[in-house]
């Protein structure tokens, strides 16, 4: 097995320092919590959407989205076209009520609509969710490194957690966009150059991964809407919908974002931006898939061979054994920046969840401005230690890296997304229906997933419900049962 060059670890190195670099820069100027956790609310449309699309396609996507397509075909790509539905229903229904009072969190909405005691149940349990996503974005680059260099696995996860968590808590959010732009061109690039390679080296090139995939059925989708089929014509259309949803309307990591546009108008203009940034680079990194399929059956399948453990592992795999000196380094590069971009992200987020939902709402204090964005970089340097953390327990959860990472956002993002619904397009909605639904929802879920695997019977279910309904499913409960509870209050 070939590992890194000296070449490679240079440029590695140089990479990794100038993600540090650039955030130590964006350091100067954050004299308050708004410039600290909202860029002074003055940031151009355009780096919003490329900083909204980093966070979100972080390396789970880099490593999982190719290994996905690798190993089951196209059809969960499929789910691209899901954003179609997402987006308009974010920017034009759900986004003006962020925008009514200059909120800096997403669950400053849900105090004004039910109570404080629901805006600290959705605050906690986004911080719950996103700590645990951030712990598999975490670890994906570890592993991609740990494959190429033989490197133990816990010192790849703190070289990316240690450096991240630096330049996060110094620089803030405005640190947290610009690398989120650099980060986004070099995984952009990263990925354009590894297809270039692979189809220099595939009978036919392009026409030969086409119809490669063509008659493997690598892009067949199903075109039913049954719950229990990994994915089809329904998941795509219905379940990715809600799950898009959940990340693109609930979560603080993105709803941030669009508080640091300048106005209402730039944060909607954002979302459409990014609507057309998102396909390109999705075909891009689910077309992967494809082409290391096609290069594979071609040179022989290393997952069946055994020299690669689980198919998490294809790309790097194919970086280090099949580019010159010099590219694995640049590559393996690209994968920590979109992991590094994502936790970034996540880490600014939970710190002003933190900060703003918590300790400022429940023990307001005459702190100078100073010392608040002190305190904001000690509680990012926290969850920082906490992510490290969680990322040793990523290799326990069930499936391959979209699986369980889809799985967390579906069983406490869909009960979260019914909160939000519940608030934002009933009237009737109480805070007792608010509070019982959600936390409904979210037992209901995870007694679901419990049974599936195994956990409460030790017998495997004769009816499995696929991974990406999770988010669904968890909203309509949140939504019935709320609003079930809420009517037998009035009544």
């Amino acid at each position: 097995m070939t590992h890194f060059s000296w070449l490679d670890y240079t440029i590695f190195g140089v990479y990794l320092t100038a993600s540090v670099g650039v955030g130590l820069f964006s350091a100067r100027g954050s004299k308050s919590l708004g410039d600290y956790f909202l860029a002074g609310r003055g940031m151009h449309s355009a780096l919003v959407a490329m900083s909204i699309l980093a966070a979100l396609f972080s390396g789970i996507s880099y490593l999982a989205g190719p290994a996905d397509v690798y190993k089951n075909g196209f059809a969960f790509a499929y789910c691209v076209l899901a954003f179609f539905i997402a987006t308009p229903f974010t920017t034009l229904w759900m986004l003006p009520k962020f925008y009514q009072s200059r909120f800096f969190t997403a669950y400053q909405f849900l105090e004004e609509r039910f109570s404080l005691s629901v805006r600290l149940l959705a605050s906690g349990l986004f911080i719950f969710r996103v700590s645990l996503w951030l712990a598999a974005a975490t670890y994906a680059p570890a592993l991609a490194l740990e494959k190429v260099t033989g490197m133990p696995l816990w010192i790849t996860i703190l070289a990316s957690g240690v450096l991240t968590t630096l330049y996060t808590a110094l620089g803030g959010m405005r640190a947290v966009i610009w690398t989120d732009v650099m980060q986004l061109l070099v995984l952009f690039g990263g990925q354009l150059m590894i297809v270039m390679v692979a189809l220099g080296k595939i009978p036919g090139g392009l026409g030969g991964v086409w119809d490669t995939a063509m008659a493997d059925h690598r892009m067949d989708l199903s075109l039913s809407f049954s719950l229990s089929e990994r994915v089809n014509l329904g998941a795509v259309l219905v379940a990715a919908s809600f799950l898009n949803l959940v990340q693109m309307a609930t979560d603080q990591v993105s709803v941030q974002r669009y508080l640091s546009a300048g106005s209402l108008k730039e944060a909607q203009r954002s979302l459409w931006i990014k609507l057309w940034f998102v396909l390109p680079v999705l075909v891009l990194f689910y077309g992967t898939g494809l082409v290391l399929y096609a290069f594979y059956k071609v040179h022989g399948d290393p997952l069946a061979a055994g020299l690669i453990a689980k198919e998490d592992q294809i790309l790097p795999y194919f970086v280090v054994t099949q580019l010159p000196a010099g590219l694995p380094g640049l590559l393996i590069a690209a994968i920590y920046a979109a992991s590094m971009s994502t936790i970034s992200a996540g880490l600014n987020s939970l710190a002003s969840a933190t900060v703003m939902d918590f300790q400022q709402r429940l023990s307001p204090t005459p702190d100078t401005q100073k010392q608040q964005v002190g305190g904001a970089r000690w509680i990012t340097v926290g969850y920082g230690v906490l992510v490290m953390g969680l990322a040793f327990l990523v290799d326990m959860m069930p499936g391959n890296l979209v699986e369980s990472v889809n799985t967390v956002i579906g069983l406490i993002g869909g009960p979260l997304l019914g909160l939000f619904f519940l608030g934002m397009f009933t009237k009737r909605a109480t805070t007792r229906g608010a509070l019982y639904g959600c936390l409904i929802g979210f037992v209901a879920l995870l007694l679901l997933f419990l049974w599936q695997n195994k956990v409460l019977t030790g017998q495997a279910p004769s009816l499995v419900i696929s991974f990406i309904w999770f988010s669904f499913l968890g909203c309509a409960v949140t939504l019935v049962t709320g609003l079930a509870l809420s009517s037998k209050q009035r009544g």
